[in-house]
């Protein structure tokens, strides 16, 4: 199972700390189901409102513009404008932006 990709959607975790490491714990899993998994495997994917929370004062807008979407922010007084097919990608091009410094 190490080459399978699993999808965990609207599920309470919380992050508990042992000795070999940090592991996040599933709360409120069936007798069968994923228990826990090391923090090194998992990879957390936003929602949309996720990620405009982290954009935070430098979110400006997002717009439709035919079938792509446009995220503008403000930067240290300068426009930027990331576009995507999908408004989350959109956020999330520009939330890269922010922590790459545009790289």
């Amino acid at each position: 199972m190490d080459h399978e990709v699993f999808v965990l959607s609207d599920m309470t975790v919380e992050v508990h700390e042992f000795a070999t490491g940090p592991v996040i714990g599933f709360n409120g899993t069936v007798e069968w189901a994923l228990d826990s998994v090391e923090v090194a495997s998992a990879v957390w994917l936003p929602d949309e409102p996720a990620l405009r929370a982290r954009l935070g004062g430098t979110f400006v807008s997002l717009q439709a513009e035919g079938e792509r979407y446009r995220v503008e922010l403000a930067v240290v007084g300068r426009r930027v404008v990331v576009e995507s097919a999908e408004p989350a990608e959109a956020y999330g091009l520009a939330l890269l932006h922010l922590i790459t410094g545009g790289s």
